[in-house]
């Protein structure tokens, strides 16, 4: 292994870099380059375009070094109502956009003393790249509606408020769940004594009721603006009933940076962000072990929580520590990689079961896609990934099931994730019939659920809280392009993970 970087050559190196990525005709393809240096001290953010570099500190705080600042706005509200975001669909700059909480989500991801990159580079909403690892539908970007995941709660402990013009973090969900389950706060820190990044979201919690369940569910990709609008207007049966019994956020959830799968499971199961946790993203590069880490991969996906950062503590290590083991699961864990602490883990019998294959061993047990009575159209089947989400998500529902069959036996704490509304917002983009029909199934198999909490006469005891990982945005196949041949032409060694996270060598 070549000896590492000093700070003076990864700082040269970063500056002919971000020179290169900004030049104008990348600016189809690149939306920001953004990264962190110390100033005067302290670490602080910065962010460039072809239309100018600021410097960003929390709370909103900008220094514009040159040209034009490029980040329009920091709005966490930004094109609501959801027409308004309808409307300005298409190709913008981000002068035109916005970026909730740049500064802090900028210094989260490159907190990391060996796996955060030199700087990141942020797609353009519009960027095609299906070469690269791309979709129809896109994800990952500092963006805010790429960046909104929705963000519902309901049940035994939740007042009633309907829907709020409000918004809150993906980091408050564990958290909330954490305290919902009877988690003390003083106990909501991690292993050290460190308090969470996120907070607990009492503002709608009823601190007089004690569910005697919480189950967190998590629809992957499930876009916030349109999930609320098909529930308002019936689409959403199951997703009306939990508003009508609790509080639904217009805003949704902020994700952490990047607006990707692994990093905002583990930030919202372990209540801190990437910096902290250290799965950065779908795909990274960590320099001290010189491994290039690809946990959100089917081979490698029950493994993720070996990649946690020592000193944390998940929600379901949490709640353990607070509920007497009595023969049957205090926690359960279903289809979700970030699975530590939890009693039940559909990713432990993955492991037991000691299959190379990883997730992909789990073919054998997986009901055909085909007989899903969930499934509206069979065509959509002919996309993978939206079929192996269909057959995921019914044995998910099927454990779910078997987990709430004896109401003196319910779990504490569950968390149920599910698979196709990822895929289906991927293969045909936001308000797409196919991200459309993922959404609907989806609703079905909860609907499913809520209809069996109700026959076993514990639905007013159960609390139950609905949120995604990410948002999306449809990308436009007619911008296309890459700027790896911008860092080729430098002549400085580097990885290009993901693509965006640089990496000097």
């Amino acid at each position: 292994m070549t000896a590492p970087l000093t700070r003076g050559e990864t700082r040269a190196s970063r500056t002919s870099a971000v020179a290169a990525l900004t030049a104008a005709e990348l600016s189809s393809i690149v939306d920001l380059v953004v990264w962190v240096d110390e100033v005067e001290g302290a670490r602080v953010a910065h962010a460039a375009s072809h239309l100018g570099t600021v410097r960003l500190r929390p709370g909103g705080i900008h220094e514009v070094l040159s040209g034009t600042d490029p980040i329009g706005s920091e709005d966490p509200m930004a094109f609501l109502p959801y027409a308004a975001e309808i409307e300005a669909e298409g190709p913008r700059t981000s002068m035109a956009n916005a970026y909730p909480y740049a500064a802090e989500r900028i210094l989260s991801l490159f907190g990391d003393p060996t796996r955060s990159p030199d700087l990141a580079v942020v797609h353009t909403p519009r960027h095609f790249f299906p070469d690269e690892g791309g979709h129809v539908g896109e994800h990952g970007s500092l963006d805010v509606v790429q960046s909104r995941a929705p963000l519902v709660l309901a049940g035994a402990g939740v007042r009633r408020l309907g829907y709020v013009e409000r918004h809150a973090a993906l980091v408050d969900v564990g958290p909330t769940l954490a305290a919902q389950s009877g988690v003390p706060p003083e106990d909501l820190r991690d292993a050290a004594g460190e308090p969470l990044d996120g907070r607990v979201l009492d503002a709608y919690l009823d601190v007089d009721v004690r569910p005697r369940a919480v189950v967190g569910i998590l629809w992957d990709g499930a876009h916030c603006g349109d999930l609320l609008h098909l529930a308002e207007s019936g689409e959403l049966p199951a997703v009306a009933r939990l508003v009508e019994r609790g509080a639904a956020l217009r805003g949704g959830a902020v994700a952490q940076f990047p607006s990707v799968t692994l990093t905002n499971h583990t930030s919202i199961l372990t209540g801190v962000g990437p910096g902290r946790h250290g799965v950065l993203g779908n795909v990274f590069y960590d320099r001290e072990t010189g491994e290039r880490v690809v946990p959100n991969d089917e081979t490698t996906w029950h493994r993720s929580a070996e990649w946690l950062r020592p000193g944390l503590r998940t929600v379901f290590e949490m709640v353990a520590d607070h509920v007497v083991f009595q023969g049957f699961p205090r926690t359960a864990c279903i289809d979700e990689a970030i699975d530590r602490g939890s009693d039940f883990s559909t990713m432990k019998v993955i492991r037991e079961s000691g299959s190379s294959d990883g997730a992909g061993g789990l073919n054998d047990r997986l009901p055909p896609a085909e007989q899903s009575p969930f499934l509206a159209e069979p065509a959509f089947l002919d996309d993978a990934y939206f079929r192996w989400g269909v057959r995921v998500d019914d044995l998910g529902l099927a454990q779910v099931h078997e987990l709430f069959s004896d109401p003196a036996r319910m779990p504490r704490f569950t968390w149920w994730a599910n698979v196709v509304t990822d895929a289906g917002h991927h293969g045909g983009g936001p308000r797409s019939a196919m991200a459309r029909d993922s959404l609907r199934q989806s609703d079905a198999r909860l609907g499913v659920f809520l209809d069996h909490l109700a026959a076993l006469g514990v639905i007013d005891d159960v609390a139950i809280l609905l949120t995604a990982d990410h948002g999306f945005e449809g990308s436009d196949p007619a911008v296309t392009g890459s700027w790896r041949p911008a860092l080729e032409s430098l002549g400085v060694p580097f990885r290009d993970e993901g693509p965006g996270f640089v990496y000097f060598l």
